[in-house]
């Protein structure tokens, strides 16, 4: 990605920080959507939903001795490390 500069006058950018709000996206975001579309390039990916991430908290795993591993990733890892050194 490129980083540009433009200048606007007053009424153009109100307007823009307005759509950009109402998108719930950054000026950014909304400037490379409008140029593209402007531009006739292939439209940018949509953005995803919570649809999208459908498979998380779809697996399980033993967690032995370091239940809940969520709060305890950081000895189980140095464990693992551990075994890993010793071979």
């Amino acid at each position: 990605m490129k980083r540009t500069q433009i200048q606007l006058d007053e009424r153009t950018y109100e307007a823009l920080r307005r759509r950009a709000f109402e998108k719930g996206c950054s000026i950014s975001a909304l400037v490379r959507e409008l140029l593209a579309h402007a531009l006739g390039a292939r439209r940018a990916s949509r953005r995803p939903t919570m649809r999208d991430f459908s498979f998380i908290g779809a697996g399980r795993s033993r967690q032995d001795r370091f239940s809940p591993v969520s709060e305890r990733h950081d000895e189980a890892l140095e464990e693992a490390l551990a075994k890993k050194r010793r071979r």
